[in-house]
């Protein structure tokens, strides 16, 4: 995953353009995320959300009328900037109501990588490691009870979440905290989901009631084949839906101003999870 030591030799093969020149925090990510023809007119904001360890800060975006079915987004590891506000205004236009958050409010506010997705990682690392499975767990109970609470929101409908990068464990660990709410989940490029430690997160699929999109990075799979393996069995044997399939793309290929960014397969990704989301929020 990102914040491993073989992110820098990575970007040597998987790298597709030079972010020196871009402003911190992705300019010109807006431009290449393509809008839908029928997007929806949406309205967001920048949003407070109290929690067991504090205030997080975070944005919350939403189709300008009617409820919809929520989504929660968990950035990747550098956290929540204009690529993700981007992304999740995207999603609204859609026709859902989007909260993507900032993980790391307890250290400190966004934005948390100084040059954005261009920050080293050894930077932003202390931030990943800041955080736990309790901590993950807390935080998503909280942040869904915030969304139940919005009006903008259809309770009538499950809750969706997404998570890039470390934000993939998350994903797992929010369906199995609060499973009588999340019906879709999704991860891409997610880091660790399946491992040997009593706290992987696979060993909580038994928990989940959410059907799953898994997007694996070609390089992640490259060095641990097998976790893709254990993810299909864990959820076969709980009789859960679960699409999982290795991109032809780098680790942190979908965020639009990340370095190994691919756009063709950042769509496709994209695309599956509209997919999921109609058939698992309807």
């Amino acid at each position: 995953m990102c914040d491993q030591d073989h992110f820098e030799d990575d970007l040597k093969k998987y790298s597709r353009r030079d972010l020196g020149t871009m402003a911190a925090a992705g300019v010109g990510a807006a431009m290449l995320l393509p809008r839908a023809a029928d997007a929806a007119e949406v309205s967001g904001s920048d949003v407070t959300i109290k929690t067991p360890d504090g205030d997080c800060d975070a944005y919350f975006v939403a189709p300008k009328t009617g409820a919809h079915a929520a989504v929660l987004i968990w950035p990747d590891i550098f956290g929540l900037r204009p690529a993700f506000r981007q992304m999740a205004q995207r999603l609204a236009e859609s026709g859902y109501s989007v909260l993507v958050v900032n993980p790391f409010y307890r250290t400190m506010k966004a934005p948390t990588a100084e040059k954005g997705a261009n920050t080293p990682i050894p930077e932003v690392r202390p931030l990943a490691q800041s955080l736990n499975a309790t901590t993950q767990t807390t935080d998503a109970k909280a942040f869904i009870a915030w969304l139940d609470a919005q009006p903008q929101v259809d309770k009538s409908k499950k809750i969706g979440t997404t998570g890039y990068c470390m934000g993939g464990p998350i994903v797992m660990r929010t369906a199995a905290a609060v499973p009588n709410r999340v019906g879709a989940a999704a991860t891409f490029h997610g880091g660790g989901l399946a491992t040997d430690s009593p706290d992987s997160p696979h060993r909580l699929i038994p928990q989940m009631k959410a059907q799953f999109l898994i997007a694996v990075a070609e390089n992640d799979d490259q060095r641990d084949p097998e976790a893709k393996n254990v993810l299909e069995k864990s959820f076969a044997a709980a009789n859960l839906p679960a699409e999982i399939e290795v991109y032809p793309a780098g680790h942190g290929w979908c965020p639009p101003d990340t370095r190994v960014h691919n756009q063709e397969q950042a769509e496709k990704a994209w695309k599956r999870m509209l997919v999921l989301f109609d058939k698992a929020l309807a």
